[in-house]
């Protein structure tokens, strides 16, 4: 008489599933004909994070799919049972709500609870439920297999880019000469791509030496023993792809040659960046360095989202804590390591902290992406307080294939900028100079309110080049209180002419020169106001200054009948406050008036006693007065 088959009732949760172990013991002959019951709280979960784009959720609903077939093949007998979780559940799944629900479902209907979860299997003992815990795979490196992936790598391979329908294209060739090629002319396929996303997410759950290094909405990434390795699909990317970087060398710091002086500066707990273009070799050097530092007894940890760099193992390599690299730097100024490489320093948040870092007195390298050395240091600017950027960074190393190319050093003085010669123009200034010779090549000054990289050259046709720079900054701020042209010449390292439309002088000067003094206090020049005598042209429609016309002056006016303009007329000051665009004509106080603008009648009013007239700010009438005083056009109220 034939033994009577055992009969199983399995209740597995959502860790099980997504590792497809189920299948694989009831394919192994272990769980062959038992009753599997899946709660409903798993499928739930499932599709919530491949409807995010997660590929452990598609993995999950593989397995799903596996174990349906082996139902159809009666090897198993396949039920769902249990309450869907609410959307809050689901939101709150990281908390315990889906689990609770999973255990509830396996209380209700019975039978051996499956888990990989630790804390889920000690829970669901201690609610009397019948649990195996399932530990994680361990496998022996030494027994995994090569990846689909790596039939795509040569020698000299740096990436390779496969895409949903398109050839398979990789970069290669040695640093400083990588190219991007067709390496199979046959385009990959969406099946052929989810088979071997399929084994680099297994691949990075059972090698102890891999791991999932991100996951969210079409985007994983994984770092694969010295691969990194990112999975993307819609909706992040508009089709399935992955791409696949490693490192093609592994290069010392002696074999870039550098100087025993600049060797000596690295060691010595610098804030150092070190700049360069894509793919121009950065992180292969600053994975030497912290080779180099480490052999001579420094501590050294790295900060990295995600970790590539190719270091030692006595380098401890971190990533975002919490998913915030502040809580790592926190976690480090605890440490208090020797220096910190940081890879890479991007946005505004990562200046601050390797600044932050760098103040408390922890030798910080960075990684920064810039086509040019000194490109580095103007994206700490506006992110980082002026004074304090030597404090911050003082070396900069610029990589170029492979090479590098440049070294500049960064020190904080107080001096008068290159070209100019006045001693009250003496300010804060940061020097940008060559390591090797010691020339300096940039200085970087606060200007009025700009902020100025000034390469030290040669003056060019008898004006130096900070001259140019002022006029601009001149020009910025009388602009404010005059709206017409404004033409500006700097005739020396003290002071400028500024030339305004005659109306607009006394705005400019101010009463008793109060505006004008202001303005010189703030910049530091000498500043002679004058009449601007000739216009630009104006669009069709207006009136043009020169030659035909001179534009009338306030001293004209002033003058009366003798100078040409009678007190029967006059070229109003035009002023605006909140509430009141004001026409000031003190000669015609008291008076009707009719208000031209080119000739052309536009209102008639009554000139107040206080020499003014007002119209309302939103008004029509002000709008057209504006609008033809930006233009250049003459305005003119003449006595009824």
């Amino acid at each position: 008489m034939a033994d009577e088959k055992r009969t199983w009732r399995i209740v597995p949760d959502t860790s099980v599933i997504i590792d497809g172990r189920l299948s694989s013991r009831i394919k192994s002959g272990e769980f062959r004909g038992a009753e599997v019951i899946i709660p409903e709280a798993v499928v739930s979960e499932l599709e919530a994070q491949a409807n995010k784009g997660k590929d452990i959720g598609f993995k999950g609903l593989d397995e799903l799919s596996e174990l349906r077939k082996l139902a159809d093949r009666e090897e198993i007998v396949l039920k769902f049972s249990g309450v869907q979780p609410t959307i809050e559940e689901i939101k709150l799944s990281k908390e315990g709500r889906v689990d609770a629900l999973i255990r509830s479902t396996a209380l209700e209907v019975g039978g051996l609870f499956l888990t990989e979860d630790r804390v889920q299997s000690i829970i669901a003992g201690a609610k009397g439920l019948d649990v195996e815990y399932v530990p994680p795979k361990v496998v022996d490196p030494s027994e995994l297999g090569p990846l689909k992936i790596e039939h795509f790598f040569a020698d000299d391979t740096m990436s390779v880019h496969l895409k949903n329908g398109v050839s398979p294209m990789a970069k290669r060739g040695p640093v400083g000469m990588v190219r991007y090629v067709r390496i199979r002319d046959e385009p990959i396929t969406y099946p052929e791509l989810s088979r071997i996303s399929k084994e680099l997410l297994e691949r990075a759950r059972v090698d102890p030496e891999s791991f999932i290094e991100m996951s969210s909405d079409g985007a994983t990434v994984l770092q694969i023993r010295n691969m990194r390795i990112a999975i993307t699909h819609q909706p992040f990317s508009d089709d399935m792809e992955i791409t696949a970087v490693r490192p093609t060398v592994i290069v010392d710091l002696e074999q870039y040659r550098l100087s025993d002086k600049l060797k000596e500066r690295i060691v010595s707990q610098r804030g150092i960046l070190i700049a360069g273009p894509p793919g121009a070799g950065k992180s292969t050097f600053a994975a030497g360095v912290a080779r180099y530092l480490n052999e001579r007894g420094q501590v050294v940890k790295t900060m990295e989202s995600p970790r590539d760099l190719q270091v030692p193992p006595e380098i401890t390599q971190y990533s975002p804590l919490n998913g915030r690299m502040e809580d790592t730097a926190d976690l480090l100024l605890l440490v208090r390591p020797d220096y910190t490489i940081y890879d890479e320093v991007r946005k505004t948040g990562d200046f601050l902290i390797f600044a932050d870092m760098r103040l408390a007195g922890v030798g910080m390298i960075g990684v920064v992406h810039a086509t040019r050395a000194v490109d580095a240091i103007q994206r700490l600017i506006g992110r980082v307080e002026l004074g304090i950027i030597p404090q911050v960074v003082d070396t900069v190393i610029f990589i170029d294939k492979g090479e590098v190319a440049k070294v500049l050093v960064l020190a904080f003085t107080v001096k008068v900028p290159h070209g100019m010669t006045e001693q009250d123009l003496a300010r804060p200034v940061i020097t940008i100079a060559d390591f090797e010779t010691g020339r300096v090549e940039y200085e970087i000054y606060t200007y009025g309110e700009q902020v100025v990289v000034m390469p030290i050259g040669t003056a060019v046709e008898g004006r130096k080049p900070a001259w140019k720079l002022a006029e601009e900054e001149i020009k910025n701020v009388i602009s404010r209180y005059a709206k017409g042209p404004v033409e500006v010449e700097v005739t020396s390292d003290s002071s400028a002419i500024v030339k305004v439309r005659d109306a607009e002088m006394r705005k400019v000067i101010g009463k008793g020169g109060n505006v004008i003094d202001r303005i010189e206090s703030m910049l530091g020049l000498h500043i002679d106001v004058r009449e601007l005598e000739h216009e630009p042209s104006r669009p069709p429609g207006g009136r043009k200054y020169g030659a035909e016309a001179e534009p009338p002056s306030f001293k004209a006016r002033a003058a009366g009948p003798e100078a040409g303009i009678g007190p029967s007329s006059a070229h109003p000051l035009i002023e605006m406050n909140k509430k009141h665009l004001i026409l000031g004509v003190p000669e015609l106080a008291g008076k009707d008036v009719e208000v031209y603008v080119e000739d052309e009648y536009l209102f008639s009013a009554t000139v107040s006693r206080h020499g003014d007239v007002k119209l309302r700010r939103i008004s029509d009438l002000a709008s057209e007065i504006m609008e033809a005083q930006e233009r250049g056009e003459i305005i003119e109220i003449r006595q009824i």
